[in-house]
């Protein structure tokens, strides 16, 4: 190698875990939040009978399981 050097990666993405180099967990907390809430978003858009039932059995499997990861 000449005189190129490598470069430093803060922010790796693996086995579908984003790891920072500090190890904090900001980062992946917002990546797991705005992806709830995108999958939130698309469940309001696109389902027109709202009953409670079918609300909270699309939010637990949907979208729980983004903001427990």
């Amino acid at each position: 190698m000449s005189s190129n050097g490598l470069k430093t990666v803060e922010v790796e993405k693996d086995l579908g875990i984003m790891i920072t180099s500090d190890l904090k967990c900001s980062q992946r907390c917002e990546y797991a939040y705005s992806k709830a809430n995108r999958v939130l978003w698309m469940i309001r858009r696109t389902i027109t009978y709202k009953e409670p039932k079918i609300m909270l059995s699309l939010y637990k499997t949907l979208v729980r399981l983004h903001v427990e990861h």
